[in-house]
């Protein structure tokens, strides 16, 4: 199946700081590429990946669970450790859990994470009928593009597979418990006014995790989707800030930098 227009994965061969972006649930790297895209100007090495089942068609993401999408970023930050001197993960929403779960299990390997709006809950009654309702209910409605800011639409899917959502609430479950194995420095963004993930999951993360680095930023104008958001720009610099002030001479070019410019020319053409 076709990737969608826009939903393309990204990638940038900088200098020797790797950033790994991690997306949503149902949505794909167009609600991180400007972010990407800022890093990478910027001289940082740079994977966005497409999680599987995501960017196509939500039937393509019922036939996928967590194990799926958490092995996909897991081999990517594996390529950018052996590439990299340092890496630092970035994550938004499920991507956040994403990069906690990272920063758990691989400790010193990630030298710092920043999350955005990060979900570590199905919430609502119907979560605790999935593991019955996803048998009798193939979707419910979808949860992309809660966004302020008028005329930006986030690319993700109208439908939510209830085989995939019971997968990501057994995920959520399991990433709550590593939460104090997670140890690195942190930078978390959250959204007071979010209509997908309450408040309460920013919280729980900045009570549950051991680091002792720790940076919590309120993004007053934006809904869920801030990385497309009013607040976006200051996402952006309040993260590379949080890079360089842990990674020295952060964005300076290695030899295979040359090579990434034509790398970061190919994933902007596919971009659409």
């Amino acid at each position: 199946m076709p990737v969608l227009p826009g939903a393309e994965p990204f990638r940038h061969e900088g200098g020797e700081v790797g950033v790994l972006l991690c997306h949503g649930f149902t949505g794909s790297p167009q609600s991180l590429r400007p972010w990407a895209e800022y890093l990478a100007e910027r001289g940082l090495t740079v994977a966005l990946p497409l999680l599987p089942g995501h960017g196509t068609r939500w039937e393509d993401m019922q036939l996928t669970g967590w194990q799926d999408w958490y092995a996909e970023v897991d081999r990517e930050l594996r390529a950018l450790r052996d590439r990299c001197a340092q890496v630092f993960v970035f994550g938004l929403s499920m991507g956040g859990a994403l990069t906690l779960r990272l920063a758990a299990k691989h400790g010193d390997a990630v030298s710092g994470i920043v999350v955005v709006n990060p979900s570590i809950k199905v919430h609502g009654a119907a979560a605790h009928a999935l593991p019955v309702l996803r048998h009798v209910v193939r979707t419910a409605p979808g949860i992309a593009s809660d966004i302020a800011k008028e005329g930006v639409t986030e690319l993700g899917y109208d439908r939510v597979p209830l085989h995939s959502a019971h997968s990501l609430r057994n995920f959520f479950r399991m990433v709550d418990g590593e939460l104090p194995q997670v140890t690195q420095p942190m930078l978390l963004l959250h959204s007071p006014q979010d209509h997908v993930v309450p408040p309460a999951d920013s919280a729980r993360v900045l009570g549950r995790v051991s680091s002792m680095d720790v940076t919590e930023i309120l993004l007053e104008q934006s809904y869920h989707v801030a990385t497309l958001d009013h607040d976006a720009d200051r996402i952006f610099a309040e993260s590379y800030a949080f890079l360089d002030r842990l990674a020295p001479g952060v964005g300076k070019e290695s030899d295979a930098g040359q090579v990434g410019q034509a790398g970061q020319q190919e994933g902007t053409a596919t971009g659409g």
